[in-house]
């Protein structure tokens, strides 16, 4: 499977920005799946620190669910991409999969949040199983990764690739040995799609990667300043 580990600056409110680079950054028919970043549509926090979302949220198939089928369609891929999800009185840190013909494949409401995540909803949702073409998949959301063991063993022995995409803080980066140990464990691949260094600037930003069954990374993204990159590689 071919597949692409996108790496989107952190931004902050500016969607329309941000799609329009979209469009044009992956060549079509290049992948057979896209990754996009958590929040990296609308944003995770804001230049002050806020990371209140809830003006961004929309129901599961509103306008962000249409723009992915989009960008599905027209790059003939399936796509990860983040949504900020109402559901009744509740707003989900959610990301979902769509298929090459626009259909919907996976949607996941992130578990375990953050501690600025405070207006977010913690997500009731199993991790998924699902397929593109072959190939076998799960989802996990940042922060869900110090809880897999215990929460999406299943999943993950039944996997061939984990999607993982991440808005990552850290001091010092804690991503290779956590993949490598996950990826050794399940013998999957890893696509982890990053948020980029941007505004607000923090530790950890960057290194979009997909990792192989050892845990080894076989492709890093490139920074490029307040620029969209990527990783690519063909899983097996």
């Amino acid at each position: 499977m071919r597949v692409a580990a996108l790496q989107i600056p952190a931004r902050w409110d500016q969607a329309r920005r941000t799609l329009t680079e979209l469009a044009d950054i992956v060549s079509p028919e290049a992948f057979d799946l896209v990754v996009l970043p958590e929040c990296s549509i609308n944003g995770y926090v804001s230049p002050e620190g806020d990371c209140d979302v809830r003006r961004f949220a929309e129901p599961l198939l509103g306008p962000t669910f249409e723009t992915l089928q989009t960008l599905a369609r027209r790059w003939k891929s399936a796509v990860a991409g983040p949504l900020i999800e109402r559901s009744e009185a509740n707003v989900f840190n959610a990301h979902v999969v769509v298929s090459a013909a626009g259909e919907l494949l996976a949607h996941y409401r992130k578990r375990h949040l953050w501690h600025p995540e405070t207006t977010t909803t913690p997500g009731d949702m199993p991790y998924p199983a699902f397929a593109i073409g072959t190939h076998r998949c799960t989802l996990a959301i940042c922060y869900d990764v110090h809880f897999l063991d215990d929460e999406a063993s299943e999943q993950l022995e039944a996997a061939d690739t984990l999607i993982f995409p991440s808005a990552w803080v850290d001091l010092e980066d804690s991503r290779p040995g956590l993949f490598r140990a996950i990826a050794s464990r399940y013998n999957v691949n890893i696509v982890n799609a990053n948020w980029g260094r941007g505004v607000p600037r923090q530790p950890g930003q960057g290194n979009a990667q997909i990792v192989d069954r050892t845990g080894q990374p076989i492709a890093v993204a490139e920074h490029r300043k307040d620029a969209i990159s990527l990783a690519s590689a063909t899983l097996t």
